[in-house]
């Protein structure tokens, strides 16, 4: 290789320059290991097996798909598995550089052949063959041939797939071809180019994210669920469990164009009061203090995080607006609620029985006080609404709830039975500790249905695990995803340059000193589900901590088990006679054969490509009617959420339109049928 003086001195300062980075990524590695050793679970020794996990953690990660490095690099890269141990008991941590020259290097390099694609002739004769394979071992391109026959054929494939998107009559496409394609390749191309350049000028940098990639595989060895925060990331994950947040109301995302469009305004937030925001405002640029966003070819997740960035008390936006006119807007943070973790009571009306139904999103808490209210308060409040309109039974809907905060959790679990154990937990120096209900009573004693499918997790499946137990609710759905430990954030040094680390300090048990991790909270009546087999539980993560069983010190005091033989067998036939679940059953079928484990191979032409997506698109649209004709089953609001909505015309419209969703709901039409035999057989009894 021949470096001119110029590009000499350029290589030089470049190293120079990842070499004085390099002394903050050794001092975050041992931070890290350090937080490990004290708080882990389980923490593991640093020595080859160490070196070899984290080794493939890492590369994996840094080119996820494969569109970027080669066999050569992999094998440059490989006697760092056995390497890693040694570098950081050593505090090298330039070992770091390569991966982020050679990541670098090869963007650069997929930009250049892109560009050399914008005066190529492309050919869609089919000469070439298009290879899926979702369950292929990784391969890494062979040579630069091979790389630059990936990025022609993907150009190609994207083309095509944006000519059928715009005309979706094969012959309209087949007569409009030649334009279409000379339209698009250059747009198309660009958008590539772009895409690359938002990891190449990301927020951090490339070093940046190659040394965060490498400090999450280093936890992810430990267990999946310990992960690496930079400061926006502890930010956004700290949202997502908050009942509220200091924020400008502001939610972007891309348009077809590649612009960073604004995509939802928060009612009542900052950016909400200003007044002229618009949803589809395109956004130029961002300026906080001296920090400055250009929003070309830069990522959501950029300016996602230059929003939440704590530093950023105000911003000046740049706004293109839709009839072509620059704005330009200023705003301040307030706090404001966090709508999707709001709680709202709605009820089921059944002949002459009332269903009471309550969707837990999160089990978010206030963060800013330790005895804060969040969504137990939440939930007790519209539960106290619900009664006073004569409920006959409850379902609380866990689908989708990834968990959150475990105070929470037990709080709930605790406003449903009298009193007694609800959980045990185990520290990494062995000790146990029984989490207890203290308080005499509870505030509903009616029959009660809890909803869950695969992606209820953690604190939600402390919450049925509980209620299970106890027999104080009937648990529907399908397995939930089998979390069972518990995690804590710390900072990596009081600078928040460091990091933090989300780290899992404990496993919890059932008050029986049974353990659902791996396995998941067993349904006591099954629904079928899409999602059925997608291997996405925690059994399926790398190093995800081992399901065991621990002898309880208190044995709780249990109802009487509801005989639930005959009302399943009910369920089951509904189920068999219901064209909805059967459609389910049919379309899980097609997901797994067709897109999760997809294998096929055909020659690249727009015939084939057009078949193909055809075939996408009708499972698609297959999944998204799977919705109850309109009127299956009435829900209606409380009366005190009538009187709150009755001044806003906005509110009242977004209301209705959720009520039509919730009526259209499969699963909670069946939920609801199974909890009136539920009420039926008690009130027999």
């Amino acid at each position: 290789m021949i470096f001119n003086i110029r590009s000499l001195a350029f290589f030089f300062i470049t190293i120079q320059a990842f070499g004085q980075n390099n002394s903050l990524f050794c001092k975050q590695i041992e931070a890290v290991n350090d937080m490990v050793n004290k708080h882990h679970y389980n923490p593991k020794p640093i020595d080859d097996d160490f070196s070899t996990a984290v080794y493939h953690l890492f590369i994996n990660k840094l080119d996820d798909r494969q569109v970027f490095l080669t066999q050569e690099d992999l094998q440059n890269f490989g006697k760092d598995s056995l390497l890693l141990d040694d570098y950081i008991k050593n505090k090298e941590c330039n070992f770091i550089t390569k991966y982020t020259l050679t990541l670098e290097n090869r963007i650069i390099q997929s930009k250049s052949i892109l560009e050399n694609l914008k005066n190529q002739v492309l050919d869609y004769t089919g000469k070439d063959t298009l290879y899926f394979d979702a369950d292929r071992k990784v391969k890494y391109f062979k040579s630069e041939a091979h790389q630059k026959r990936y990025w022609n054929k993907r150009l190609r494939y994207e083309i095509i797939t944006d000519i059928i998107e715009k005309d979706s009559i094969l012959l309209d496409a087949k007569a409009n071809f030649n334009a279409l394609e000379q339209e698009l390749k250059p747009k198309i191309i660009q958008q590539q180019i772009c895409v690359l350049d938002e990891l190449l000028n990301q927020n951090g940098g490339l070093d940046r994210y190659v040394k965060e990639i490498f400090l999450n595989a280093f936890l992810h060895y430990q267990d999946p669920n310990s992960t690496f925060f930079n400061a926006s990331e502890k930010t956004q994950f700290e949202t997502s469990v908050s009942n509220s947040q200091l924020s400008f109301g502001l939610f972007t995302g891309k348009n077809k164009k590649g612009e960073i469009i604004i995509t939802y305004i928060q009612p009542g937030s900052s950016a909400f009061k200003h007044g002229t925001l618009e949803v589809n405002d395109v956004v130029k640029s961002l300026e906080s203090n001296s920090d400055i966003l250009e929003t070309y070819c830069v990522s959501n997740n950029d300016v996602m995080a230059f929003l939440n960035n704590s530093k950023h008390k105000t911003v000046s936006l740049e706004l293109k607006k839709q009839n072509g006119t620059i704005q330009k807007v200023k705003l301040t943070k307030i706090k404001s609620d966090v709508e999707t973790n709001n709680i709202t009571g709605y009820i089921i009306k059944n002949d002459e029985k009332n269903i009471g139904y309550i969707k837990i999103p999160r089990f978010y808490t206030d963060l800013e006080s330790p005895n804060g209210l969040g969504v137990a308060n939440d939930v007790a409040k519209e539960l106290y609404k619900l009664q006073k309109e004569s409920i006959n039974g409850l379902i609380i809907d866990l689908r989708f709830n990834s968990g959150g905060a475990m105070k929470e959790a037990i709080d709930l679990s605790g406003m449903f039975i009298n009193r007694g154990p609800l959980a045990i937990l185990k520290y990494n120096n062995g000790e146990r500790f029984t989490i207890k209900d203290s308080q005499r009573g509870s505030m509903f004693n009616k029959p009660m249905l809890i909803l869950i499918n695969g992606y209820s997790a953690s604190a939600s499946e402390f919450f049925a695990g509980a209620m299970q137990d106890y027999n104080r609710a009937v648990i529907v759905g399908s397995h939930s995803y089998g979390k069972a430990t518990a995690q804590i954030i710390l900072p990596l040094n009081d600078d928040s340059s460091y990091g933090f680390v989300k780290l899992t300090v404990e496993k919890f048990y059932r008050a029986t000193g049974k353990s659902h991790q791996q396995e998941g909270i067993k349904p006591d009546i099954k629904l079928p589900s899409v999602y059925d087999n997608f291997d996405s539980g925690e059994k399926n993560m790398p190093y995800s901590l081992v399901n065991d069983t621990i002898n309880p010190q208190l044995k709780p005091l249990v109802l009487k088990k509801i005989p639930l033989k005959n009302i399943a067998n009910k369920s089951y036939l509904r189920q068999k006679q219901d064209s909805s679940f059967l459609k389910i059953k049919s379309l899980n079928t097609s997901i797994l054969n067709k897109l999760i484990h997809k294998k096929k191979q055909y020659p690249l032409t727009l015939n084939n490509v057009y078949d193909d997506f055809n075939e996408f698109k009708t499972i698609w649209n297959a999944f998204n009617s799977l919705k109850l004709d309109e009127g299956a089953f009435i829900i209606t609001n409380t009366n005190s959420t009538n009187e709150i909505i009755s001044y806003n015309d906005e509110n009242k419209q977004q209301n209705q339109d959720h009520l039509t969703r919730l009526s259209k709901d499969i699963y909670i039409n069946e939920a609801q049928q199974i909890l009136i035999d539920i009420i039926n057989l008690t009130n027999n009894n």
